[in-house]
């Protein structure tokens, strides 16, 4: 169905109307999250909509910036989830939510079972402002994994100032070495994915330790597998990335993936 909600409204079609002086379309003032809805319910824990909304509510608490009418949230995304798995939800700095939905990608089932080919976004213009949270100014990320395709692949790993490794230009960075699990920090400048935070919750309980330390570039190449996860995508292996003209080849059928998809195993369509 060709809709979207804004603004307390279900509107057929795919414009948006704004002011022209409106600080969204100006300056990219909006926080937003994404979430796929499981068993078509948003009460689904898969779903993690407290979480989402929790998200929400922590930028514009951040910003100062009005909260939105939550009751008109929900029901925006319950109105649209009967069409899309995928829900985006935005809210302005006034308070006005605008939720739109979309399909999984097409090639998602490929991915996960096959992995993908990301490229090392090295250049400065590439990393996040504000990288701790979810705002509508998303233009670094957007242009790291555009020029990603150029690379033949399809996202893109940012990095900081001293070349660490950081996450992609989607999601967050898992990896399997000496054993057990590693992420980068929140601390050195990534986003706390709600899918991350479910994992190390999710692990924690099964008395699983996950180290949590900066990637160099020389560290990495120890790893024995690496992926990244979202709320849309769960995990997707990486197999082979590019950086400074080197092929690092990762393997996206490592055993070690198998812990970490059973987490989305509890409680599926």
């Amino acid at each position: 169905m060709n809709c979207f909600w804004y603004d307390n409204q279900l509107i057929e079609g795919n414009v948006l109307k704004l002011t022209i002086d409106d600080p969204a379309l100006l300056y990219g003032a909006t926080v937003f999250t994404t979430l796929r809805v499981y068993r078509q319910s948003l009460d689904s824990p898969l779903t993690n909509w407290k979480q989402h909304c929790d998200r929400l509510h922590s930028g514009l608490q951040q910003f100062n910036w009005s909260p939105p009418n939550w009751q008109q949230v929900r029901r925006g995304a319950e109105a649209l989830m009967a069409f899309s798995p995928v829900l985006r939800i935005t809210i302005f700095p006034d308070g006005r939510e605008l939720i739109i939905g979309r399909s999984l990608p097409e090639d998602l089932a490929t991915w996960q079972q096959n992995g993908i080919r990301a490229w090392v976004a090295d250049a400065p213009h590439f990393r996040r402002s504000l990288a701790t949270y979810k705002t509508g100014n998303y233009l670094s990320a957007w242009l790291a994994k555009q020029r990603a395709k150029e690379f033949g692949s399809l996202e893109a790993i940012l990095i900081d100032d001293r070349g660490n490794w950081l996450e992609t230009s989607t999601g967050n960075l898992w990896g399997w070495r000496d054993g057990q699990w590693w992420t980068p920090p929140v601390a050195a400048g990534i986003l706390p994915g709600l899918a991350r935070s479910q994992l190390l919750t999710w692990l924690s309980d099964r008395h699983r330790i996950v180290k949590q330390e900066n990637w160099s570039t020389e560290w990495v190449k120890d790893l024995e597998a690496i992926a990244h996860t979202n709320s849309v995508v769960e995990l997707v292996p990486l197999r082979s990335i590019f950086n400074n003209n080197i092929e690092l080849l990762y393997d996206p059928l490592h055993p070690a993936f198998q812990e970490l998809r059973g987490f989305w195993k509890r409680d599926r369509n």
